[in-house]
């Protein structure tokens, strides 16, 4: 007689599986510039291959039967699993946002609670008898156990706690992006926050279904509320596995990349400290209009003043006292108000007129302009001279 092996929803977990085994292989495969952020990002794939197997074994309808009968001996092995994912999630981001990543000794504490998982397993199930190990997974026992519940929990808060991290480091990436960059407008990053946020969502939901397993230990499970939750876990992971793989493949060999750190030179010379030094970087900025090119960078200006960069940040933070991103904008802000306001350049629209400075974002001239001048660049140009004075960055 036919027996049906898998139903729907385990064959949503087995296509989500086989879909990260494949696109991490290729992922590895078309790596040609070797970038770490692709690896680790074909290790956190390759993880979520044994979660959604590891999840059909212990809750699939028909699969947890066929499982418990031919691989008893590897019962659980997928669970492992559930304390790398996030944590290869974390190393992902990081070493695509800072261009100076690496591992240290040091990052092996990240291994510390996958150890304990292990010596806990080793201690409640594998050091026993094959016979009661076989009774453990067949009577359901041990996953509805106090021990296994609050180890589950435990494991779900450390997978937030990396989501976390990740927001922690995209915010600094974001900092630090304004240190260099003068059109951060450019860099996409909403679509890796868009993954970090999905996967922490799903994360999260896992994290409450543990939450509804603990409290029932205290009384009668709500079963319903269990499939409930781990079903939508299962089709919104299906989802982000597709969104992570279409986005990795299209952002990641191109993605804009910054120091770990400012900058800035610790060590401050009396040169540098000088106010003469910045009057003639501004004064050179304005007669060469340095600002202009739309994409310029910090080294980019560096070069042209024939300084370091981190003894051209450190000028433009202490003399200036703003960072890279302010430090040119306004300069662009400054000619165009001057534009806006001379008799000959009155057939220039606003578009041309941002555009000529430097600007490639209308939304961004108008944000810069108006938090410098006090008025939108249309409604300077109305008013004439007496908007608002002449800006001096």
């Amino acid at each position: 007689m036919n027996k049906v092996l898998f139903n729907f929803h385990d064959l949503v977990l087995m296509m989500t599986a086989l879909q990260c085994l494949l696109f991490a292989v290729l992922l590895v495969v078309t790596n040609t510039y070797k970038f770490t952020s692709t690896y680790f990002l074909a290790a956190f794939l390759l993880a979520h291959t044994f979660i959604p197997l590891n999840e059909m074994s212990l809750w699939g309808e028909a699969f947890k039967f066929t499982a418990r009968a031919h691989w008893p001996t590897m019962y659980f092995f997928g669970g492992y699993a559930y304390y790398l994912d996030a944590l290869l999630l974390y190393f992902c981001v990081k070493s695509l946002l800072f261009r100076d990543f690496q591992l240290r000794w040091r990052d092996l504490w990240h291994l510390l609670p996958l150890c304990v998982y292990a010596l806990f397993m080793w201690q409640v199930y594998y050091r026993l008898s094959f016979a009661q190990r076989l009774w453990l997974i067949d009577s359901e026992t041990f996953v509805y156990s106090a021990s296994y519940i609050v180890a589950d929990v435990a494991c779900k808060w450390l997978r937030v706690g990396y989501i976390v991290a990740c927001l922690v480091i995209l915010a600094r990436y974001k900092k630090l992006l304004k240190s260099t960059h003068s059109n951060i407008e450019k860099v996409e990053t909403h679509w890796i926050t868009v993954v970090v946020i999905g996967f922490g969502g799903v994360m999260s939901l896992e994290l409450l279904l543990s939450l509804a397993k603990m409290m029932s230990l205290l009384e009668n499970p709500n079963v319903q509320i269990f499939e409930t939750l781990g079903l939508i876990g299962y089709y919104a992971l299906f989802i982000l596995v597709n969104l992570l793989v279409y986005t990795g493949i299209r952002h990641f060999a191109s993605f804009t990349s910054v120091g770990k750190k400012p900058p800035i030179n610790a060590t401050l010379s009396d040169q540098l400290l000088n106010p003469e030094l910045a009057r003639a970087i501004d004064q050179k900025m304005r007669d060469d209009k340095l600002y202009r090119p739309t994409d310029i960078t910090l080294d980019h200006l560096a070069d042209a003043l024939d300084v370091s960069s981190r003894d051209l940040s450190m000028i433009i933070n202490r003399h200036f006292s703003v960072n890279f991103y302010e430090f040119i904008n306004r300069y662009r802000v400054a000619e165009a108000q001057q534009l806006l306001r001379s008799s000959e350049k009155r057939d220039r629209t606003i578009t041309d007129i941002y555009l000529a400075v430097g600007f490639n974002s209308k939304s961004v001239f108008n944000t810069f302009f108006k938090k410098i001048v006090g008025v939108t660049p249309s409604q300077y140009r109305k008013e004439g001279d007496g908007a608002g004075s002449k800006v001096r960055p």
